[in-house]
């Protein structure tokens, strides 16, 4: 998984096609630095430099010496001071420097007073319903008097306590989630508006000290009609339902195609969905003439072969919907629909041991079902006109041999990036996605022998999107799918005190096979624990199968790259791995 970004192209040594990693690996060469590029940004209090050189004699930064591996790579990290920042790197008779600025993330205010740059809010066209609260803000300077004008109203923004935000989702990484407190004045005011129809765009205006600042909000704001709301379609295969109107918030259960849904509100391309999602307006189509986005639903259907049952729900209108997941549990909503149920023909054996069902509120539906097995192994939802198909897969036939105790086992394999994706790379520039198919490759074989259907996204180093990979997933529905990894860390990270084997789930149907693999791995490789993960990752997301991706090293540990590079180590690695997996399988049985 790569997060070191920004770094410049170098030269590195192909994977033969025997799978083992040539000695120019870690040939020993010239003082070399991987990380950080020249000239490089970023916001961060401190930096590492990871490079290599070679073990005969020191490297010093800034004139001090500097703590190697064996084969003398290094990783040493190093303060920041807001602005340029100058390195020096020496190693016998050659040197390199490099430039780091920090940058600041207060919000410049101009001197004398006024507003931080891109500092109001609403910064885009918003639209919402009759007297839902429209809320503007500003960063601006202290003591001033700060209001918006608009519509003829004139609303006082008044000055907020500390300003607190959160890191970025990446901080976790380094253990560093801590919220920030910014001692800058934000001022915040909102408004109830009940006229229907464009407002146009808010005023912005500052008083301090005799003078007055105005400037002009970068959106309109304009009031719906609630007798007259957009009705869409999704028209993407999932649309991606969020908490909010950005990427930054959280995803909801993917709304399958052909979902209708009202729409009301919207800031910028975002829509907010009458069930509580917003989602990007490119995903839906506007469906004219129709009045109601509502359905009513009467009863359902079970249908059963060897692999999966389907439960199937009839409705009068394809609705939105989400999945909740817990432990041999799943509940099914049903959104902007109500029942008109008297009679549901159930089929139990082999999959279901209970089904119930309950209208929770007017216009939502919870379907409750308790599953057999304690591991759940995948699902499926999607419209077939306007009828709901669920469908639940049934727990993997292990045929067990002696021999082949995977007998009848499916399990797709993803190295991780491959041609221009070179993932993070090792303090002598060699690249996460040549590591990744080595070691998927020698899994593969591992498996192989133990009687299992492997499936690999590439046998070979090329490209292969996201989406490709996930789309191969949900065509072979593995019985499991592993997407392998080595790992690197923000730049606020300590790239020399950070290594070993992370895990990374986003269904709790793969929780179980994370945490198994995780503490096979750090005992039976001897390895350090960095961690299991709740992660939103592409290769995690798939519902189709239990997805995990492993983190199997930091490719920027010094010393655990040397372990990673190592042929031998990669063998016995993929050995064990295949064990774990075996065993994991045995024991869900």
């Amino acid at each position: 998984m790569s997060k070191l970004l920004g770094l410049t192209t170098v030269s590195f040594i192909s994977v033969s096609s025997s799978m083992i990693i040539t000695s120019g690996v870690n040939a020993q060469q010239a003082l070399y630095l991987a990380y950080p590029p020249k000239n490089h940004q970023t916001t961060a209090d401190q930096i590492f430099l990871i490079g290599t050189a070679s073990p005969q004699g020191n490297v010093t930064v800034n004139g001090q010496t500097i703590q190697r591996s064996n084969q003398g790579h290094f990783a040493p990290s190093f303060p920041l001071k807001l602005g340029v920042n100058r390195f020096v790197l020496r190693h016998n008779n050659k040197t390199i420097n490099v430039t780091v600025t920090r940058n600041s993330v207060t919000p410049n205010i101009p001197q004398g007073g006024g507003f931080a740059d891109n500092s109001l809010s609403p910064n885009q066209s918003i639209s919402v319903l009759p007297n839902t609260p429209v809320c503007f803000s500003a960063i601006a300077s202290p003591n001033a008097q700060v209001s918006v004008n608009i519509a003829n109203q004139t609303i006082p923004l008044l000055p907020q306590p500390d300003l607190v935000e959160l890191p970025a989702n990446s901080a976790i990484l380094t253990d560093s989630n801590e919220p920030i407190i910014k001692s800058i004045t934000s001022y915040q005011g909102c408004k109830k508006f009940n006229t229907i129809g464009n407002l146009g765009k808010p005023n912005f205006q500052l008083q301090l000290k005799n003078k007055t600042i105005a400037q002009r909000g970068e959106g309109t704001v304009d009031i719906l009609n609630p007798n007259q709301l957009k009705i869409v379609e999704i028209v993407s295969d999932a649309g991606v339902a969020r908490t909010g109107p950005s990427t930054n918030h959280s995803r909801l259960t993917p709304l399958p195609k052909g979902t209708i849904v009202s729409v009301i509100g919207q800031e910028g391309e975002w829509l907010h969905l009458d069930y509580g999602a917003w989602i990007k307006e490119n995903e839906t189509t506007i469906i004219p003439n129709l009045s109601s986005a509502k359905a009513t639903i009467r009863s359902a259907k079970f249908e059963k072969n060897n692999e999966e049952t389907k439960v199937i729900f009839p409705l009068t209108l394809p609705v939105p919907v989400s999945i909740n997941q817990m432990g041999n549990k799943v509940t099914l909503t049903l959104y902007n629909t109500t029942a008109e149920t008297d009679t549901i023909r159930l089929e139990y054996d082999p999959l279901i041991k209970s089904f119930y069902w309950q209208q929770v509120s007017p216009d939502k539906i919870e379907y409750y079902f308790e599953l057999n097995p304690d591991q759940q192994w995948g699902y499926d939802l999607n419209y077939e006109g306007t009828n709901l198909v669920f469908t639940l897969r049934h727990p993997p036939k292990i045929e067990s041999q002696n021999s082949q105790p995977l007998n009848n086992i499916k399990i797709l394999l993803d190295p991780g990036h491959g041609g221009d994706e070179w993932g993070a790379k090792g303090p002598n520039g060699y690249p996460e996605k040549s590591v990744n198919l080595v070691v998927s490759q020698l899994l593969k074989q591992e498996l192989l022998k133990r009687g299992a259907t492997v499936y690999m996204t590439r046998e070979t180093d090329k490209d292969v999107s996201l989406q490709d990979r996930v789309t191969m997933i949900n065509k072979i529905k593995p019985d499991i799918a592993l997407s392998i990894h080595y790992n690197a860390l923000p730049d606020n990270g300590d790239a020399i005190n950070t290594a070993g084997i992370g895990m990374f789930w986003y269904h709790p149907q793969a929780e179980d096979l994370s945490k198994f693999l995780h503490d096979y791995l750090v005992e039976k490789a001897n390895r350090p624990s960095y961690g299991v993960f709740w992660n939103n990752l592409a290769l995690t997301r798939p519902h189709t199968s239990p997805s995990v991706l492993l983190e199997l090293g930091f490719m920027i540990n010094p010393t655990e790259f040397e372990w990673i590079t190592n042929a031998q180590q990669q063998k016995n690695l993929a050995t064990i791995l295949a064990n774990g997996i075996t065993e994991w399988f045995s024991q869900i049985q």
